[in-house]
């Protein structure tokens, strides 16, 4: 099998430091203290995909791009391509970068980079093209494959590194990226036309959200291990309803000493509202004492008032899963970071979904993808949802 291998390395790596994106954000981003996040996705999906043909007698041949956009990641995987491609041609390496040291610099790519690659990798025959990035760059490689005059186009599977991910093109995780793979090799892996999700991340920085279906993509699908796109929360009177029974049933066991790490969406938006303080709607917000201390924050900000209000035993994570991906806690809420997450405690997070949430879950679980293992680890398991007023359900977070 011939693999098409492509990273946008400065994909994702807006959700910490606040930016819920990183499209046309990049330098504000690295102002801001963010550290590429991309980079080391890619390497964990192929030092995956290493373990997952351990036992085949061939490994997939690889041809990529130069520099941060492929080279770089197989070097540091212990992986040599079968042809390296002369892009990026718009990309600069950033200064005091050192080549095979991924994510401790920033590169610089565009997406006509992505779409250059793209079409490389047709002409060169690939069987898949595996790209590592969130929405904007599936958009990319969509807009490639749409000008390729050809009935023959290779199937496509994303690694998800971006910030919301909305699209059902991707893996649920970079080692569930490498396992499809392995059986798409097998001939176990099938392949569906999957959703493209378009959002307006200018839009979304403004707490707005503004989505709309960019288009289908041929790509590889394994229940379980790829998830599914974004669906929004119905504006019906039982859904608000449901919503506000859970908010009260929090508000009830609330401690007005502690400090409460609000998470994005219009179940934590009606949360807010009836506590009468002001929240956004996509951003992370923090709630202490009657009011909201601090709206839309970062990863350091949460960080540095968790110390200022009593650390870990005074602090709780509020979050609700993304509609239909189950999704908890890394799609869209990235400033609730591994560090944070560590520092809080799985018994410190308060999980709320209201029952058609609950009934559209995809495989009938809670999800996550925290960008670090052993963070994702200690969440795995079983864990205690509020669904509706002093109603709660075990679901399985996996």
């Amino acid at each position: 099998m011939k693999l098409g291998f492509v990273v946008n390395p400065v994909a994702g790596m807006g959700g910490r430091v606040g930016l819920k994106g990183t499209d046309m954000v990049v330098e504000e981003a690295v102002k801001r203290g963010a550290k590429p996040l991309s980079p080391l996705r890619a390497v964990e999906f192929l030092e995956a995909l290493k373990r997952s043909f351990e036992r085949s007698p061939v490994f997939p041949d690889v041809v990529t791009c130069r520099g941060a956009m492929g080279e770089d990641e197989l070097k540091v995987a212990g992986l040599k391509a079968l042809g390296i491609l002369p892009i990026p041609t718009t990309g600069m390496r950033a200064k005091n970068s050192h080549p095979g040291h991924v994510g401790s610099s920033v590169y610089a790519s565009s997406a006509q980079d992505t779409r250059e690659a793209v079409t490389a990798f047709t002409d060169q025959n690939v069987d898949l093209i595996v790209f590592v990035g969130g929405d904007g760059t599936a958009r990319d490689v969509l807009d490639a494959l749409k000008e390729l005059e050809s009935f023959f186009l290779p199937p496509v599977l994303g690694v998800p590194s971006g910030v919301k991910m909305y699209s059902g093109v991707f893996a649920l995780n970079p080692v569930n990226a490498a396992e499809i793979v392995a059986l798409y090799a097998d001939g176990k892996a099938g392949v569906s036309e999957l959703e493209v999700m378009d959002i307006d991340e200018e839009a979304f920085r403004s707490d707005r959200l503004s989505i709309r279906l960019y288009g289908y993509m041929k790509c590889l699908y394994v229940p379980m291990m790829s998830q599914t796109s974004k669906e929004l929360s119905p504006d019906v009177v039982d859904e608000k309803e449901n919503q506000k029974a859970l908010a009260k049933t929090i508000i009830e066991d609330m401690d007005p000493d502690a400090l409460y790490i609000l998470g994005p969406g219009t179940t934590l938006k009606c949360l807010a509202d009836m506590l009468g303080a002001k929240k956004t709607l996509l951003g992370v917000d923090l709630y202490y004492n009657g009011q909201m201390i601090a709206p839309d924050v970062d990863e350091e900000t949460i960080l540095r008032e968790m110390r200022k209000h009593g650390g870990r035993r005074n602090t709780w994570i509020v979050v609700s899963p993304i509609g239909r991906q189950g999704v908890l806690l890394g799609r869209g809420n990235q400033q609730i970071s591994p560090r944070v997450i560590k520092e809080v405690g799985k018994d410190h997070i308060i999980a709320m979904a209201t029952k058609s949430k609950v009934r559209d879950l995809d495989g009938g679980c809670l999800k996550v993808d925290t960008g670090e293992k052993d963070v994702d680890s200690l969440l795995k398991g079983y864990m205690k949802v509020i669904t509706d007023y002093r109603e709660w359900r075990m679901l399985q977070v996996r």
